[in-house]
């Protein structure tokens, strides 16, 4: 199912992205890196993803505010190398009401808290979060242009692992979720 999601975004050259998680021991020094390289940044938010049941992908609602969410689907590999993730997202005003609809009709699965400071390198959004249960990490999100092939994102998110000095040790596969639950 993951192989249609990813070729149907691929031809429509919409929502696709790769991505690297990994666990930080020392934040703030990743972040002086982070810095030294960004041109936009940084935005700090508090988010509250709840994850449902789904049979395929992953099914959250991210919580920004009351009156502010943002329900996303996305399908990628849990693999702790380099991944493209295709997704589609829709804006909410009202993000309790549709927790509460999703949550009776389809059941949740989790919840995920985190304080999320974003910072802009090129084409890619840098994440440092701070995971309530977990700890800290650094997501890359190299976002895939029109025609961009999947192989040039990747060589971005390496160039990038790098120059951050983010180890290959470092990097977990799958979502918040599965390291919570």
């Amino acid at each position: 199912m993951i192989d249609s999601a990813l070729q149907a975004a691929r031809e429509t050259d919409l929502n696709r992205n790769i991505e690297i998680k990994a666990a930080v021991e020392d934040l703030e020094a990743l972040e002086a890196r982070v810095r030294g390289l960004s041109g936009t940044g940084p935005v700090v938010m508090d988010q509250e993803d709840t994850f449902f049941e789904s049979s395929t992908g992953r099914l959250k609602l991210r919580r920004l505010s009351d009156n502010e969410g943002e329900l996303i689907y996305y399908e990628r590999p849990d693999t702790a190398q380099p991944a493209e993730s295709a997704y589609a997202l829709a804006s909410t005003s009202s993000p309790g009401d549709l927790l509460a609809v999703l949550s009776g009709a389809i059941g949740t699965r989790g919840v995920v808290r985190k304080q999320r400071t974003l910072y802009l390198i090129g084409q890619t959004r840098v994440h440092l979060d701070r995971v309530e249960g977990l700890g800290d990490f650094v997501e890359l999100e190299v976002v895939l242009g029109p025609g961009q092939a999947r192989e040039e994102g990747v060589g971005i998110a390496r160039d990038l692992m790098e120059k951050l000095k983010i180890a290959e040790e470092a990097l977990v596969d799958g979502a918040y979720i599965d390291l919570l639950t």
